[in-house]
């Protein structure tokens, strides 16, 4: 008995030591990794901080279903003691969200950085690293009115912008027209953000058929909002022609631009619209604004008639389509909406009338014609009368240039004269001092000789008075 036991026993011992060698190594646990890494001061060798606080990430949606760091950094689970070598394999998020990862490699970011460009972004660029929270948090960067801030880390990012040359502006656009207003300053979650147009994952450039915002992929993405206006839309002619891969058929980001998009009530929109509709309809536009319509358009005023209060907005149907608003049988209605007296007589107007265009508006033709060459008669007639007059007045006012000449030089000679003179003349008896009373003094003695020699003298100053 005591033979086997000690038998027993020896033959534990001998296969113990080969059963202890067989069992692997444990990975490191997270308390393991965060023992370093929960040090905020936490760096790499070139300086990079690799700290990770454990409080966010408990908190995250990782911490939160026990996912282990090793789970993610898959070459740190055959380690077999810490610290770990410098360099690591990037984190792989394919082991549990392949499909996400799949669309995201059909992606334009994929490409971009299959093509070296590495500022491209990759998973942790738009849900974070450690601290990665569900998209319905709304602390998450995937929260739905938190997203056009995360695009913008990169797309309003002057470095990247210019490095990987993409559109800087659209994420400020976007932020400005009404569907970023309805997003950051009335927070409805009904408003689109950018991943409803461009997609989650599989974002694809514009070029690209199977592309959210490819031309004719357009309408069915705003349709997804709007549905009942993607109905009317379809069975336009704009509509049509799109669906028949028309070059150059509108779709709604024709009209209503990508990301600028504004209220169509605004009077600025109403007016540049106009020019939208002119791009295409160019000999449309050009008559339009010959007309009085047109004309109080050009002056910034919207209370009259421009092409969608016409033809609409969205259901635009060609004329001969009975339910066209210009179809004939409906003039009188799309003209009373602004013309409530509208009649028959009413709508013979044309309102794209055409003053060179002779077969259609032959009586606008000839009147436009008459106009043209009176407007051209009076400034010839009136032309030449002006230089006839001209030619006739000139003599005259050069005439009256010599003569005015002439008396400002006689003017300034004789005022040089005068001064001479006066110099030159001798002094009188009123220029010496005195007098005035000297003459009143031989006045004295004249008149006293003359009493003296009344007779003799008096009559022979007579005789010789009557003499002379």
């Amino acid at each position: 008995m005591r033979f086997r036991l000690a038998l027993a026993l020896a033959a534990c011992c001998a296969t113990a030591p080969p059963i202890l060698a067989q069992q692997p190594p444990s990975p490191p646990t997270n308390a393991d990794c965060l023992g370093c890494h929960g040090d905020p001061a936490a760096q790499a060798a070139s300086g990079r901080s690799v700290a990770v606080d454990p409080s966010r990430f408990e908190r995250s949606i990782h911490g939160q279903v026990g996912v282990a760091c090793v789970d993610c950094h898959t070459d740190l689970a055959a380690l077999t003691e810490l610290p770990h070598p410098e360099k690591l394999a990037p984190a792989t998020c394919s082991a549990c969200h392949e499909p996400a990862v799949q669309a995201y490699d059909l992606g334009i970011h994929a490409k971009a950085r299959e093509g070296g460009k590495n500022l491209a972004a990759r998973c942790a660029d738009c849900h974070g690293a450690h601290d990665i929270l569900p998209s319905k948090d709304p602390e998450s960067r995937t929260y739905h009115l938190n997203l056009p801030g995360t695009c913008g880390a990169c797309h309003q990012n002057d470095e990247i912008v210019q490095a990987g040359r993409i559109a800087g502006s659209d994420v400020s656009r976007f932020q400005d027209s009404i569907h970023g207003q309805a997003l950051s300053r009335s927070g409805l979650l009904s408003a689109p953000n950018c991943s409803d147009c461009h997609g989650y994952h599989d974002i694809r450039p514009s070029q690209d058929p199977a592309s959210r915002v490819a031309r004719a992929r357009v309408p069915e993405t705003c349709g997804s909002c709007h549905e009942g206006i993607l109905n009317q839309y379809s069975g336009s002619a704009h509509g049509a022609a799109l669906s028949a891969e028309h070059p150059i058929a509108p779709n709604c980001a024709s009209c209503h631009t990508a990301h600028g998009v504004t209220r169509t009530d605004s009077d600025s929109w109403q007016l540049q619209v106009l020019a939208e509709c002119g791009s295409c309809h160019a000999e449309a536009i050009r008559t339009y604004r010959d007309t009085f319509h047109g004309q109080v358009t050009q002056l910034g005023f919207v209370r009259v008639a421009t092409c969608a209060s016409c033809h609409g907005a969205h259901e635009i149907l060609p004329a001969e389509n009975p339910r066209s608003r210009v179809s004939p049988a409906r003039l009188v209605e799309t003209c009373g909406t602004c013309h409530p007296g509208a009649n028959k007589s009413f709508v013979q107007y044309d309102p794209h009338a055409d003053r060179h265009n002779r077969e259609r508006n032959p009586l606008l033709f000839y009147a436009s014609r008459f106009m043209q060459a009176l407007l051209a008669g009076v400034f010839l007639f009136f032309g030449v009368h002006t230089l006839l007059w001209l030619s006739r007045t000139a003599p005259l006012r050069r005439a009256r240039k010599r003569a005015a000449a002439r008396m400002q030089a006689d003017q300034q000679e004789q005022a040089a004269v005068e001064p001479s003179e006066k110099s030159e003349r001798p002094a009188g008896p009123d220029d010496r001092p005195g007098g005035e009373g000297t003459a009143t003094g031989d006045e004295t003695r004249g008149r006293d000789d003359g009493a003296g020699n009344d007779e003799g003298g008096g009559a022979g100053t007579r005789g010789e008075g009557r003499d002379a």
